[in-house]
């Protein structure tokens, strides 16, 4: 006879652990206790030796759906003469290091519950288990029990306490577990925050949309804005009340069977939608299709999501074939969380309100994913995916990094683990600093991580770097940019050797005061050194330019031909108002307004511009995204880049490549073939400048990061290319490449820094 004591760490709660435990114990005739803690999940058994080997090799084989499991510690220890197993109450140390469960989608079980009829939670919007349900938006402290979420108001009636308290019931401790009788309740509003009374409001809803509404639908962690994503004039309408010009909209559809009229789904697109995650996923769209055109204008994909709340799944038997659901908040603001902040700031927008009196505590945007040569590449990691640690394979010390000001998310780090927040979004505003700062209350609270250091980017506007420099009794540390970048990348494939950085994006403050954007760096996660950029190209307006990409198409000709470029016959140039052309070439000449930049980003939006696809963009990217959207695909020809020797730096000059470029609109040459001998340019640089590097570092492994590097041929035409060529390539998965993952980059940088 044996007694042992198992620590286990990771996610561990709110997610059937116990129940799973405590049947396990019982089908191996143990005694002892099963609790949680502040740490994870606590067991003690006693029983034959042989019997409690076996437990523990279940534990570690057959697990919870839900659970991840990161250490198991054993201690055997005296014999306590128990006569049963039993769970008992949480455990509350003052250690923390229990890990929370993202939120997860509605299960199979729950949903075939909400449909049936004889059940007694029959068409309740607020469903759940131990499998499933809201976690992370819900939860104010940890251990995670039903007093520490906003589900403590709550009172459980009779038979929700008996499912509740039940070991072998699939409610066991599932903290949200409600009813009718007892449970959050939906209503519907007006604009005015009348009550609709006398209606069931999810049928009113559905009738509503159907009529073209645009509805406001309190979820799980924050508003959703909702029309029929058929009806052009209630598109349109959200457009123009949302301003959002063209930025393309999520849209939700019941099921893949229902999505694949209008979509391509992939079988691992398809997997990826039905996970337990339910991001939305970038997929390809069919032609013909019956979703309003405005819906995702210019752009080959749709953003798609499946329901992964109850409510979704009510509302979705409308049979409609998708539903836009996006953010609810003005552009470049927080998703609101709350009911009166709803009715305050979507006023105007929404025409009806589908309120729930279940509070949010953390406002949590839904994740976005893409398929990249069959493997996932994260775009936003929010939403099911947050707060799950990325593991590294060193120990941290306690950084808080404050991320950069564009998907701004913040990073937390302690022991080998780091946390990345939610998406935070654009750090431009009161409401987002405020949430910025909610977010780091939120995760230093629940974590109990007291940061030792905090991690910045060096651009002294950026809001996120205001707030590190004004932390008082902190020890502070400056990431330049593209570094944070760089090691990002290498934090998340576990690598800590220098790597050839190649870091790509529209804007990152320099260390000599420029903006970069177009780097190769030799790095490792201490130190880096620049050794090849594109050639500075001014950028007249300075953000104006960003916003017009005819300014940098105007810029790069004005450095091909000189004085000379008005001789050009371009579309461009007829386009633009010669007065207005004057204007920003004497701003080049005299250095006004128009600091020099290296970004590729610009270089994109260039080309876009000269190929006439794009003069002013809408949102982020989207020249870039248009001008890869009209690849043609058997185009193989390329176009030269030039290098150029500084010292020690390589300067990469697409000077002769703009010219060859222009030849080309002169000669008629389609955009699609443009496109891609200037994609497969970028491509033939990189690769050849690899090489160079190898010859005189020996260095073979490469890392990508920034966010060009969700431009999908770029990515997969660079990475083969390189692995032919025999190295290594290293590329993001479980973090963004954009700067919604900087700050992993940033906190890894910093803690490895701080031992100089």
């Amino acid at each position: 006879m044996s007694r042992a004591r198992i620590q286990i760490t990771g996610i561990v709660q709110g997610v059937g652990f116990r129940p799973f435990i405590y049947q396990l114990a019982i089908g191996s005739r143990l005694c002892g206790f099963v609790a949680n803690n502040s740490s994870g999940v606590e067991i003690e058994v006693e029983g034959d030796e042989e019997k409690i080997e076996d437990f523990i090799g279940e534990i570690k084989s057959n697990p919870p759906p839900l659970a991840r499991i990161t250490s198991i510690t054993v201690d055997f220890i005296p014999l306590n003469s128990d006569s049963s197993f039993v769970i008992k109450e949480s455990i509350v140390q003052e250690e923390r290091t229990a890990l929370i469960s993202p939120d997860i989608a509605i299960c199979s079980d729950c949903l075939r519950e909400l449909f049936d009829p004889s059940d007694r939670r029959y068409g309740y919007p607020f469903i759940n288990c131990t499998n499933c349900g809201p976690r992370y938006t819900i939860i104010k402290d940890i251990p995670y029990d039903r007093k520490f979420t906003s589900m403590d108001s709550f009172k459980m009636c009779p038979a929700c306490q008996r499912e509740y308290e039940d070991p072998s019931n699939r409610r066991f401790h599932a903290q949200p577990n409600a009813c009718w009788e007892c449970g959050p309740r939906v209503f519907l509003v007006d604009g005015k925050g009348n009550e609709l009374v006398g209606v069931d409001p999810v049928k009113e809803t559905i009738s509503l949309l159907k009529k073209g509404a645009v509805i406001a639908i309190k979820g799980l962690g924050g508003f959703h804005l909702a029309v029929d994503a058929t009806n052009d004039e209630a598109v349109l309408a959200l457009r123009r009340r949302k301003l959002r010009e063209e930025k393309p909209l999520a849209i939700m559809s019941a099921d893949c069977r229902k999505a694949e009229e209008f979509a391509v789904i992939e079988p691992e697109e398809r997997g990826l939608l039905e996970s337990p995650q339910h991001p939305i996923v970038l997929v390809r769209k069919r032609e013909g299709n019956r979703i309003s055109p405005y819906v995702a204008p210019r752009n080959p994909c749709f953003g798609l999501l499946l329901p992964y709340t109850p409510l979704h799944h009510l509302i979705l038997q409308g049979d409609f074939l998708a539903l836009v659901m996006t953010s609810g908040n003005l552009s470049e603001e927080p998703i609101c969380i709350y009911n009166k902040e709803a009715l305050e700031r979507l006023a105007g927008i929404a025409d009806y309100f589908l309120l729930h009196n279940r509070d949010i505590y953390l406002r949590t945007d839904d994740s976005v994913v893409r398929l990249v040569e069959r493997k996932p590449l994260m775009v936003r990691r929010s939403r099911g995916y947050v707060p799950q640690p990325i593991l590294l394979p060193m120990e941290l010390k306690q950084v808080l990094a404050c991320g950069a000001e564009a998907k701004n998310t913040i990073c937390l780090t302690k022991g080998n683990r780091a946390f990345l927040s939610q998406h935070i979004g654009e750090l431009e505003n009161l409401e987002s600093l405020s949430f910025f700062e909610e977010s780091i209350a939120h995760l230093t609270r629940i974590l109990q991580i007291e940061p030792e250091l905090i991690a910045y980017d060096l651009h002294p506007d950026y809001l996120s770097t205001k707030y590190a420099l004004s932390c008082q009794g902190k020890r502070l540390y400056g990431v330049q940019h593209h570094h944070a970048h760089i090691a990002s990348c290498l934090a998340e494939n576990r690598v800590e050797d220098s790597v050839l950085g190649i870091a790509l994006d529209g804007s990152g403050y320099g260390l000599d005061g420029k903006i970069w954007g177009g780097e190769v760096l030799v790095a490792d996660l201490r130190r880096t050194r620049r050794v090849g950029h594109f050639r500075y190209i001014p950028l007249p307006g300075g953000a104006a330019a960003v916003r017009e990409p005819w300014r940098m198409a105007l810029s790069y000709l004005y450095a091909a031909y000189g004085a000379e470029y008005t001789d050009l016959k371009l579309s461009l140039l007829s386009r633009i108002p010669e007065r207005t052309r004057q204007i920003i070439v004497k701003m080049i000449q005299q250095e006004i307004n128009s600091p020099l930049t290296s970004s590729c980003g610009r270089l994109f939006d260039a080309v876009a511009a000269l190929v006439g696809l794009r003069d002013y963009i809408r949102f982020e990217g989207q020249a870039a995204m248009e001008l890869e959207a009209t690849i043609s695909s058997e185009e193989e020809g390329y176009y030269p880049i030039s290098l150029e020797q500084e010292g020690e730096l390589t300067i990469f000059s697409p000077l002769p490549m703009i010219r060859r470029i222009v030849e080309d609109i002169n000669k008629g040459e389609l955009p699609g073939v443009i496109s891609a001998k200037f994609h497969n340019s970028l491509v033939q640089l990189f690769a050849d400048f690899c090489l160079k590097l190898r010859e005189e570092t020996g260095m073979e492994k490469v890392a990508f990061s920034g966010g060009v590097f969700q431009n999908m041929y770029l990515l997969t035409h660079l990475t083969s290319r390189l692995e032919q060529l025999g190295f290594q390539v290293y590329t993001h998965s479980q973090i963004p490449p954009n700067d919604g993952g900087l700050a992993l980059g940033q906190a890894v940088i910093a803690s490895y820094g701080a031992d100089k």
